[in-house]
């Protein structure tokens, strides 16, 4: 497939992954990106979510060392049980080796992002800045408006929508300014379009979800949409470079 404009993946990820034809390495992530005219891309790392999150974060900032075009995206979580060191030294830590962004799994990793366990976690991620992907199924549509009101200037990334959710994703874009949405599981006919007329284009961002996704998904979903350009190239790089522009504004 040929893209004409440079694709940004808010979501992908490195690291073993069963389903689909075992280890992904940075270099074979490259190569598949490179096919779908996917420039650059924040990675996270299969072993943070399906293992540890301090061993997956360590190796992932490993793996990408020698790749400028991966940015490193930590998977996060309260520090009660001990894996992850204090909001503030997680922080000082992720910005010391160039981390830009970051994931929360509450469901799988057994906490509520609600919880007095994450309040200090949450209260030090909106001051950083940077953006926070969660998985719509992770947290619920309840708890991610809810993290919205209490942190109205974080910039939450949510994945993993699913077209079976427009109606609470519409109500929850419109009630919370910072709400953003990858494209990896839009996949209901002409709803991105829908969305941008009622949204506008500021409020998408360009994710793949691969490799659990087949990136052509995401790919076809926008350069074959009906928007005109300056909203393809908004969602396609654009939105994603502001969010991270934020990063470290509100220090101190």
């Amino acid at each position: 497939m040929s893209v004409s404009v440079p694709l940004f993946d808010a979501n992908a990820m490195v690291g073993p992954l069963a389903a689909r034809g075992g280890r992904w390495q940075p270099e074979r992530l490259l190569a598949t990106m490179r096919m779908f005219g996917v420039t650059e891309a924040l990675v996270a790392h299969t072993y943070a979510w399906r293992h540890d999150p301090a061993v997956g974060n360590e190796q992932l900032v490993k793996e990408l060392a020698d790749h400028d075009e991966l940015y490193p995206c930590w998977v996060v979580a309260p520090s009660s049980c001990g894996e992850l060191p204090p909001p503030d030294q997680l922080l000082a830590q992720a910005d010391a080796v160039g981390v830009v962004a970051f994931r929360m799994y509450p469901h799988d990793h057994g906490y509520d992002p609600l919880g007095h366990d994450a309040d200090a976690l949450m209260d030090r991620l909106e001051d950083h800045g940077a953006p926070v992907l969660i998985d719509a199924d992770q947290a619920g549509w309840r708890s991610i408006e809810e993290l919205a009101g209490r942190h109205p200037s974080l910039a939450l990334l949510i994945t993993h929508t699913g077209y079976r959710t427009l109606r609470a994703l519409a109500g929850a874009l419109e009630r919370h300014e910072f709400l953003h949405v990858d494209l990896s599981y839009l996949g209901s006919h002409t709803g991105l379009e829908w969305l941008v007329a009622r949204f506008g284009a500021s409020r998408f961002v360009f994710g793949t979800g691969f490799p659990h996704r087949d990136p052509a998904d995401a790919v076809a979903r926008l350069m074959w949409s009906e928007l005109d350009d300056g909203d393809v190239d908004a969602i396609a790089g654009g939105n994603l470079r502001r969010l991270l522009g934020r990063s470290g504004q509100r220090h101190g």
